[in-house]
Order: structure tokens, then sequence, then C-alpha cells
């Protein structure tokens, strides 16, 4: 079930993505993300959002439209293995509607989400190229971990999705009640 969004978006709905709504994501990515890296990039782009993402973890995400228009969604999952954390896995936003706080709010619902859950951290990793991921994150109140290396004075964890594939990592430590 869809509900409204509060101000300044009562224009846009919110709600649990589900299978359906699988293929309809992966649409939408190529054009939010450019066509960054071509065929390859959407290839990579659509492996990191497989099927069972919606199967399986559509309680603990958010889907946001417009009519029937993907406007921004956010797929995250309490970890199975660690019963204090969540995760964050992928996040999307329109172009149009970046900077209006959409990727926040979606994120402080996931808070919210996690600690309803018993959740008292929230992990999420990066690129260490996308200097804008990190920015964000790091006004969100997430801290970068040590890594071993650095890539722009900023702490990277090397090979960490496989070979060549580094990422930053981090890490939220939630508040009992916000």
């Amino acid at each position: 079930m869809t509900t409204p969004l509060p101000a300044p978006w009562p224009h846009l709905g919110i709600r649990c993505p589900g299978p359906a709504d699988h293929l309809p994501v992966l649409a939408v990515l190529d054009d939010w993300w450019g066509g960054l890296g071509g065929e390859e990039g959407m290839r990579q782009r659509a492996l990191l959002l497989p099927k069972l993402m919606f199967q399986h973890f559509g309680d603990s995400s958010f889907l946001v439209t417009a009519d029937e228009r993907i406007v921004a969604f956010l797929i995250g999952f309490l970890s199975q293995s660690r019963p204090d954390e969540s995760y964050i896995h992928f996040v999307g936003v329109d172009p149009a509607e970046r900077g209006s706080g959409l990727g926040a709010e979606l994120y402080e619902r996931f808070f919210a989400h996690s600690r309803a859950h018993g959740r008292t951290v929230v992990r999420a990793i990066t690129s260490p190229r996308n200097s804008g991921s990190h920015a964000f994150h790091t006004r969100m109140g997430f801290v970068t971990e040590p890594g071993p290396a650095e890539f722009e004075g900023r702490p990277v964890q090397p090979d960490y999705d496989g070979p060549g594939l580094d990422r930053m990592t981090f890490r939220k430590d939630l508040s009992p009640t916000g």
C-alpha cells in the first residue's frame, strides 16, 4: 500500500517494493546513472540488484513513486548473521529529485525501521571513486571505517568485493530514539 510522503513531497507516495518492481527499478538505473560504463555498467548495476532483493527484503526496503513513475528507492535488510546490524545495499534517486532531501528521508526511514527491530548499527559501502556517496554518508552521520589502503586520502578496503573491487565501508551507530 502506498502512503503519501510529508512535505515537501506530498505529491509522492512511498511503499515497500515487491518482486514485480524488480524490472521497473532496473529500467530507471541506466537513465539515473547517465549510462555510466555503457553495456558493462548496465550489466554490473543489474547484478547489484537481483530479483532476490525484491523477493526477500521488501519489508525493509522502500520505493517512492509519483503516480506510477519510480522516483527513488532504497534496498536494505536486517542482517541475519549480525543481530545488532542492518545494511543499506543500494539506493537510487531520480536526478530531478536529487538535493531535495528525498535520499535523506529514505535513510531516516531505514534507520527507524532498524531501531524498531532492535538494530544499533547500520552499514553501507561505496566505491572509493564515488565522492558524492562518501559526502552523503558523512552528512547522514556515517563514519568511514579505517582501511589498510587509501584513495584520495579516504580509507579503502582493497579487494572488498573481489579482485580489484575496492570499497569504502561505512558505519552508523544508531541512538535508541533518533
